[in-house]
């Protein structure tokens, strides 16, 4: 098959002659490949770990595991005559990098997004490769000789340390563990964990015992996050191989049982998966098949999955004949999401022509409805959600509506309309945490002390950094957006007294929006009114959606002042900042320990994701300048092969250079970012 998508990690000219300076910047570039189930691969160009996160196999596991690390790194040598040279480099305590390796690295990109590496030894060019099975626990590491010498000897020496993924790295490893070895398969197993099963493919390779512990493995961002960051990995040998020119050979890595990996081989596994990755193009629209939005609609893949450890959820779906869908809300370390789910839902399907997940999705959350509320997130190895969020809910309402607009699908609608209407009846007579509607105006109030429940959700120990309690800007203009579909879809359906009184409240809130919210003086809105100090006048983006959603609720008259604001204030190449900067509370990177970094997370910080709502604000007050609106985009393109190459990071300082931080790869930052791309397609 010839490959339709490379993106580039372009090494810097300037630095090809400092081999510290080069370094630095392959170990800011960060790879992924996923499963499909929210397992994953991950490491850095150069190969040296640099998170906890980091491993070449991530397992995802049913409860009480979750996503487990069982092979973290593979230590590889390629041995030409009788001289052995390392192709993996490696840092042992702060600053002791070995960089023997850096000097036959030759070029990093991805194919089709997944990751390729090619290494020059003494002449002899060497291709690495690696990708997941969809839907299985099952990595392949693959390595071809592209010229040069007609063989060569490869020597892979996996080294392990069985731990939860966010687990920290200094974690004692396993008193014992034990390599069990069934002809060409070998089993590795330690503690209550489940094996890791490995074996070679593609040629017939010998395995050496030869247990040692490698310690002081130093993790830099995990040091720089102000987390333990030296841990040790444990090897049990290594395995050697026989490399011939133009054969595929490699190490299999999975958590699998043997029956489930004997059933397809590496060719059948490696065509299956590109012959998948091909179809995700085939079927998405044709703005999204070349460019930056092909691009985006692999990064898409990566965060809709099957979370297959909800047996309970998974039967239920199968008796009506659907399926269950999810969405990660980033990688490495969060799970799903309900309010990422629901504004990345767009983007991420409705953009990239998987409507059937999209409505897979949406009957999922629909199950998961408690007291009017989906849940905000599911935490690690757990089968019940939490559901402390006081705007995810009314995102579904905006979900379910850019669903029905898409596909027309009513009947799918008319399924999910009992539980959109418990959802505005909760929040009429009230629900947990403080969430419900003041009777006096119509308008939205939640808060519950400890609790940070809307999108502004940092939080460390008791201290929640922006408690926004009171009545919030956007919760509002997601109530009004929700009320006011409600009022389309019963009318739609007949229903016509339900109708009259969704179309009753809506315009007390309307009235009271307006009244309320406008701060005539300064010509933008409050960010929260009646709070715990009364109204708040920080200037932040949650205004956007007073205009940007379908509804909008803020009087047209008073777009274009609040626009112009925020891109004053706000805009920068990569999102919009979260603060303005004239603010006393606002930082300018996001930085240091957690503390620290939970203090700029909504203070300044750029969110990616942002650019979608601004765009369409934007677009209502600037119609039809579609290319001024696209020109927002173009600083993305470049950021895809920077940080997490082939995605979006999750923030960015709120000052240039705009250093990307936070996760390598944000499920809402890529959905937006493509909504916009095919919106402001010419």
């Amino acid at each position: 098959m010839t490959a339709l998508i490379r993106t580039h990690y372009k090494f810097s000219p300037s630095l090809m002659n400092d081999e510290s300076a080069l370094s630095e910047e392959l170990l800011r570039g960060e790879w992924l490949v996923t499963n499909g189930l929210g397992g994953y691969s991950s490491s850095t160009v150069l190969g040296i770990v640099t998170r906890k996160y980091h491993a070449l196999l991530v397992a995802a596991l049913p409860p009480p595991f979750g996503r487990t690390i069982l092979l973290n790194h593979l230590l590889e040598e390629v041995v030409i005559g009788d001289k052995s040279y390392p192709l993996s480099c490696e840092e042992k305590r702060e600053g002791e990098l070995n960089l023997e390796a850096l000097r036959y690295l030759r070029a990093f990109y991805l194919e089709d997004g997944l990751p390729v590496w090619q290494y020059e030894v003494e002449g002899v060019l060497l291709e690495k490769r690696i990708f997941m099975v969809y839907r299985e626990n099952t990595v392949y590491i693959s390595y071809k000789i592209l010229s040069g010498a007609e063989r060569v000897t490869l020597k892979l020496h996996p080294a392990i340390h069985f731990r939860p993924h966010e687990a920290p790295v200094q974690l004692p490893l396993e008193e014992t563990y034990t390599i069990t070895a069934m002809g060409e398969f070998y089993e590795i197993k330690g503690g209550n964990f489940p094996p890791l099963q490995m074996t070679i493919f593609g040629a017939h390779g010998s395995f050496i015992l030869s247990g040692k512990y490698i310690n002081n493995i130093f993790l830099r961002i995990e040091s720089n996050r102000g987390y333990e960051a030296v841990g040790e990995l444990w090897t049990s040998g290594h395995f050697q191989i026989d490399l011939k020119k133009g054969a595929e050979v490699g190490l299999l890595a999975s958590s699998e049982p043997w029956h489930k990996i004997q059933a397809l081989t590496y060719k059948s596994a490696k065509k299956a998966e590109l012959e998948r990755r091909y179809q995700l193009l085939n079927v998405a629209p044709p703005r999204a098949k070349e460019g930056m939005g092909s691009e985006l609609v692999l990064a898409a893949d990566q965060f809709i999955i099957t979370p297959e450890s909800r047996e309970r959820d998974i039967v239920r779906a199968h008796a009506g004949g659907n399926d269950i869908r999810t969405v990660i809300a980033g990688y490495h370390w969060f799970t799903d999401w309900g309010r990422d789910t629901m504004i990345s839902l767009e983007g991420l399907t409705l953009c990239t022509g998987r409507a059937q997940e999209a409505r897979w999705i949406l009957k999922t959350f629909a199950d998961y409805v408690q007291e009017g509320l989906i849940p905000n997130m599911f935490p690690e190895g757990r089968h019940e959600g939490l559901y402390h969020t006081a705007d995810a809910s009314l995102w579904f309402f905006h979900a379910v509506g850019r669903y029905v607009a898409t596909t027309g699908d009513r009947l799918t609608l008319k399924e999910i309309l009992p539980t959109l209407n418990s959802i505005i009846a909760a929040h009429v007579h009230g629900t947990r945490f403080g969430i419900g509607m003041d009777p006096k105006d119509g308008l939205i109030k939640q808060g519950a002390e400890g609790y940070q429940l809307t999108w502004m959700d940092a939080k460390v120990g008791d201290w929640v950094v922006t408690p926004r309690r009171g009545k919030v800007v956007e919760i509002n203009a997601l109530w009004y957006n929700a009320l006011k579909l409600m009022e389309e879809w019963m009318l739609f359906e007949k229903e016509i007294e339900p109708c009259h009184c969704f179309s009753s409240l809506a315009e007390q809130v309307y009235t009271s929006f307006n009244e309320r919210f406008w701060i005539k003086d300064k010509g933008y809105l409050f960010d929260v009114i009646d709070g715990e100090q009364g109204d708040d006048s920080a200037f932040r983006p949650n205004q956007l959606f007073a205009l940007s959603l379908p509804y909008p609720v803020l009087e047209e008259s008073r777009w274009r002042s609040v626009v112009e604001l925020c891109q004053e204030k706000l805009l920068t190449p990569l999102g919009l900042r979260t603060l303005s900067m004239d603010h006393p509370d606002f930082r300018t990177k996001y930085s240091g320990d957690l503390r620290s970094r939970d203090a700029a997370y909504h203070q300044g910080t750029v969110w990616a994701w942002l650019i979608g709502p601004y765009i369409d604000a934007w677009l209502r007050v600037h119609p039809g300048e579609v290319k001024a609106a696209r020109a927002l985009l173009e600083r993305f393109s470049k950021h895809l092969s920077e940080a997490g190459i082939g995605s979006i990071s999750e923030i960015f300082d709120a000052v240039e250079p705009y250093t990307p931080r936070g996760c390598m790869a944000q499920a809402w930052s890529v959905a937006e970012v493509l909504r916009c791309w095919l919106k402001t397609a010419e």
